[in-house]
C-alpha cells in the first residue's frame, strides 16, 4: 500500500497520512509528485493538503486512514527546493508545514481553484515586414517608431511600446498594413543582451562592489552604502550579469509604496518581462505573477515580505534591499524574516545574495565585520553631493507653535522661498495623540487595548491605531461633561493644518496611511513632488524608505526621542536607522541639503553620535551594550506569546510550560534561560490579556534544544487549547 503524506492549513505541527483516492490506479498512485494539491476530508471539513511525499509505511493504523477525495492537478505546482526551503522554515520557526505553505503560496493555489494560465499578446515583423528598409514610413512618425523597434526586437510587448510613448494603434496600423502580426507567448526567460537605457558610469566604489559578486557560488554580501551612494545602480548591473546568464532575479523591497517607481526603474533599463508580488494584488494577479516566475516567463520578481518564496527554477541572484527594515520580519501568523530565509534560499542554490541598506542592522553588521559576510561598502554619493550636516534643536526651553519651533519655521521659510521643496517627518499619525479634559484630567484611552485613542480631526472621530476600532470625536468630557477638551501632542494630520495656514501659497503634502490608502494615491503624490514645484512634504516613516527627491533641500525632524527610551532594546537601533534614513532624503543631488532635528535630548550619546551621519559609530556603541547583555548578535532570542481574555489564565499557561522544560534540563549542562512569565509592555490589546516567555541563550543549538521541548510540551497541555500561544523565534521587538 502506497500512503500520500500531506501537509495541511492546520497548526498542528505535522503531516498527514491518508490513503489515495479510490479512483486512481496503483500506477498513477506511483506517478504522483510531491507539490500536488489534494483535497481531503479533516474532520467535518474537506481542505487542501500539499503532497509532501509518498511512502510505504505509516504511523497511523492502515483501518484509521481515510482516502483522499481528489488530485487538483496533473503536475507539480511547487518546485522540490520551495519545498525544502519551507520545510527548513517550518523546523527554524516552529511552525507546522501546512502553516508555511500556506503562507507561501498565492492565495488561489490554497483553494480548489482552477490556476490562471498566462500568456501575453505580443507583435513581430511579418515577411513582408521583415523587407522593409531601415527608416521606413517616414510619414508615419509613430508607426515608424514601432517599425523601427520589430526592426530592433524579434518580438515586442504593449508593455515596451507604452515605454517608447507609442499606443495600441500603432502598433495595429502596422498589423492592418501587413507589416507586423500578433501571437501570443508562452516562452521562457532569454538572455538580454540589450538595455532599453544605458546603465550609469560606476563610480570606483561601486565598480569594485560590482566586481566582488561572485555568480557562481554563494556567497553573502552587505552593500552598505550611504542615503544617494548609488546602491540600485549596483543592483541593476548586477541583475543585468545575471539575466545575460539567462537567469532570473528577485529583489525584495520593504513597502507597497515603493513598487511603482522601483518597477518603472526596472522596466526602463532591461528589456524583459517583470512580474511583482505584493499585498495590494487581487488574488488572481498574485497567481498570475507566481505562474510567470514559475514558468521562467519573467526574469525579475520585485515584491514584498513573501515574495521570498516565489518558485523561480531558474534563480540566479537575490537582492533585499532596506534589508534592515522591520517589514521583512513577518509579526503575525507564521512569524518569520524573510532576509534570513532569503540567505538560507541562497545557500542552498549556491547564488549570491545582496543585503543593501545605509543603515545596516546589527546582527548583519557584525556577521560582516565578523567575516562572515562580505562587506561592500559605499561611502560617497553617487551625484558627488556631500551628506547634509544634522543640527540638534534644544526644544526644552523654546516656544513651540503648534510643535514648530521658530528656527526650524525660519528655516522652511527661507527654502520655500529660495524654490526648494522641505520634508517635514514626524512617526505618528493622526492630529493629535491624546485627547483631554482640561477640566478633570480624563483621557480618552481604548476600552480594548493599553492605548491612547489618536484624534483624526477631519474624520472627527477617535481612533485605536493598535486595534483599528473607532468612535466619534465626542463634543464634551465622558466623566465631567465639561465641553473644555485639548488636543495634546501633535500627529501628521495636525502638522498638514498648522503649516498649511503659515505658509498658504506653498502646496502642502501629507504621506501617511490615511492619505495614501487609495490604489496609485502614493505614486500619484511622489510624480507631483518630482515636477519640482516648492512644496512641503509631511509625513511618517513612508518618506523615509528609498525615494529620492532631488529638490528636497531641507529635512525636518519634530521629534526625535521616542525610541530612545524605549522598553524595547531594538527601540535605540531603529531610532537611530529612522534619523539617518530620513536625513538621507535631503541634498542628494546639486542642491546642498540641512536636516534639522528637534529634541529634548541634545545631549544624549546616541544622538550626538549621529550628528555627522555617522551610523557607523552609533551602531558601534549599540553593539558594546549588546555584547554586555548576551542579546543579539552575542546571544539569540525567541519569546512564547500568549493571549487570553484573563491575564492569570496566559501567565499559568506559560508558567506550567517554564516548569515542565525544566524538569528535562540538566543542572551541569549549558542551557537556554527562560525568562517570565512576564505581562507584554502592551498588556492589553483588542481585548485580550498578553504574557510572554522570553528564551535567551549564547548559541542557537540551545535555544532550538529549549523551545522545541517547550512546544512539544505545549501542544499536549490542556490549557493550550483554551489559551491562543504562538512562537516568535529571533523576535523583531518585545511587544
Amino acid at each position: 500500500m502506497t500512503y500520500l503524506r500531506l501537509a495541511l492549513p492546520t497548526p498542528l505541527r505535522r503531516s498527514f497520512d491518508y490513503l489515495p483516492p479510490a479512483d486512481l490506479s496503483p500506477e498513477q498512485v506511483q506517478n504522483l509528485q510531491p507539490g500536488l494539491r489534494i483535497k481531503v476530508p479533516f474532520g467535518p471539513r474537506q481542505l487542501i493538503g500539499i503532497l509532501l511525499e509518498l511512502s510505504d509505511t505509516s504511523a497511523v493504523d492502515h483501518g484509521k486512514l481515510k482516502p483522499a477525495i481528489a488530485v487538483l492537478d496533473q503536475h507539480s505546482l511547487i518546485s522540490p527546493h520551495i519545498l525544502k526551503l519551507c520545510d527548513w522554515a517550518s523546523s527554524y520557526y516552529q511552525y507546522s508545514i501546512g502553516e508555511v505553505l500556506s503562507n507561501a503560496l498565492p492565495t488561489l493555489m490554497r483553494k480548489q481553484a482552477e490556476l490562471p494560465s498566462y500568456s501575453e499578446t505580443r507583435w513581430r515583423l511579418s515577411t513582408e515586414g521583415k523587407g522593409l528598409p531601415a527608416g521606413a514610413l517616414k510619414r508615419a512618425p509613430k508607426q515608424a517608431l514601432a517599425l523601427q523597434l520589430l526592426q530592433q526586437h524579434s518580438d515586442i510587448s504593449m508593455a515596451e511600446l507604452t515605454s517608447a510613448e507609442l499606443g495600441r494603434s500603432h502598433i495595429k496600423a502596422l498589423v492592418d498594413k501587413g507589416l507586423a502580426q500578433t501571437f501570443q507567448s508562452h516562452s521562457p526567460v532569454s538572455s538580454v543582451t540589450d538595455l532599453k537605457e544605458a546603465a550609469l558610469t560606476l563610480n570606483p566604489q561601486q565598480q569594485q562592489a560590482v566586481a566582488s559578486i561572485d555568480h557562481q557560488h554563494f556567497q553573502c554580501s552587505l552593500l552598505d552604502g550611504i542615503t544617494g551612494s548609488g546602491k540600485t545602480e549596483v543592483y541593476l548591473q548586477l541583475i543585468g550579469q545575471c539575466l545575460n546568464a539567462g537567469k532570473q532575479a528577485l529583489v525584495l523591497i520593504p513597502e507597497i509604496g515603493l513598487t511603482p517607481q522601483t518597477l518603472a526603474r526596472f522596466q526602463r533599463r532591461f528589456h524583459c518581462r517583470i512580474a511583482t508580488l505584493h499585498s495590494g494584488l487581487t488574488d488572481r494577479e498574485r497567481a498570475v505573477a507566481w505562474q510567470q516566475a514559475r514558468q521562467q516567463q519573467a526574469a525579475i520578481v520585485i515584491g514584498t515580505r513573501s515574495a521570498i518564496f516565489t518558485d523561480m527554477p531558474a534563480l540566479g541572484i537575490i537582492i533585499i534591499d532596506e534589508e534592515h527594515d522591520g517589514s521583512f520580519k513577518q509579526q503575525e501568523g507564521f512569524r518569520y524574516s524573510a532576509r534570513d530565509i532569503g540567505i538560507k534560499r541562497a545557500f542552498e542554490l549556491n547564488i549570491p545574495i545582496v543585503l543593501g541598506s545605509a543603515t545596516p542592522s546589527l546582527e548583519t553588521l557584525y556577521n560582516a565585520q565578523s567575516g562572515r559576510y562580505q562587506h561592500l561598502q559605499l561611502n560617497q554619493r553617487a551625484t558627488g553631493a556631500a551628506l547634509p550636516p544634522l543640527q540638534l534643536i534644544d526644544t526644552r526651553n523654546s516656544p513651540l507653535q503648534n510643535g514648530f519651533s521658530p528656527q526650524v519655521l525660519s528655516a522652511i521659510h527661507g527654502e520655500i522661498s529660495s524654490g526648494n521643496q522641505v520634508l517635514v517627518f514626524i512617526n505618528r499619525r493622526g492630529f493629535a495623540p491624546t485627547l483631554m479634559c482640561n477640566s478633570c484630567g480624563h483621557i480618552a484611552q481604548c476600552p480594548h487595548c493599553d492605548a491612547r485613542l489618536t484624534v483624526h480631526y477631519r474624520q472627527r472621530s477617535l481612533r485605536c491605531h493598535h486595534c483599528d476600532s473607532q468612535w466619534p470625536l465626542p463634543s464634551h468630557c465622558p466623566d465631567c461633561h465639561s465641553h473644555e477638551l485639548d488636543f495634546r501632542g501633535i500627529g501628521t494630520e495636525r502638522s498638514e493644518q498648522v503649516l498649511q495656514q503659515l505658509f498658504p501659497h506653498t502646496d502642502v503634502m501629507r504621506i501617511d496611511r490615511d492619505t495614501t490608502s487609495r490604489k496609485n494615491a502614493m505614486q500619484d503624490m511622489v510624480d507631483e513632488v518630482h515636477k519640482g514645484q516648492p512644496c512641503i512634504l509631511v509625513g511618517t516613516q513612508m518618506l523615509a524608505k528609498g525615494h529620492h527627491f532631488p529638490d528636497v533641500t531641507l529635512v525636518v525632524i519634530l521629534d526625535a526621542d521616542g525610541g530612545l527610551f524605549s522598553a524595547d532594546f531594538r527601540g535605540p537601533e531603529k531610532t537611530g536607522q529612522l534619523l539617518i534614513q530620513v536625513a538621507g532624503r535631503a541634498g542628494r543631488e546639486t542642491k546642498p541639503g540641512q536636516v534639522m532635528v528637534q529634541t529634548l535630548q541634545p545631549e544624549h550619546p546616541f544622538l550626538l553620535s549621529l550628528v555627522n551621519n555617522n551610523y557607523q559609530l552609533f551602531a558601534q556603541q549599540l553593539l558594546r551594550e549588546r555584547a554586555v547583555l548576551g542579546l543579539p548578535p552575542f546571544g539569540h532570542l525567541a519569546i512564547i506569546r500568549a493571549d487570553h481574555s484573563s491575564l492569570a489564565e496566559a501567565e499559568q499557561l506559560l508558567q506550567a510550560l517554564r516548569q515542565h522544560s525544566e524538569l528535562h534540563q540538566h543542572p551541569q549542562q549549558p542551557q537556554a534561560q527562560c525568562l517570565g512569565p512576564l505581562p507584554a509592555p502592551m498588556t492589553k490589546k483588542a481585548g485580550r490579556f498578553r504574557a510572554q516567555l522570553i528564551l535567551q541563550a549564547e548559541t542557537r543549538s540551545l535555544l532550538h534544544q529549549r523551545l522545541q521541548h517547550i512546544v512539544a510540551i505545549a501542544e499536549k497541555h490542556p490549557l493550550a487549547k483554551k489559551v491562543r500561544w504562538s512562537v516568535d523565534v529571533d523576535p523583531a521587538d518585545m511587544y
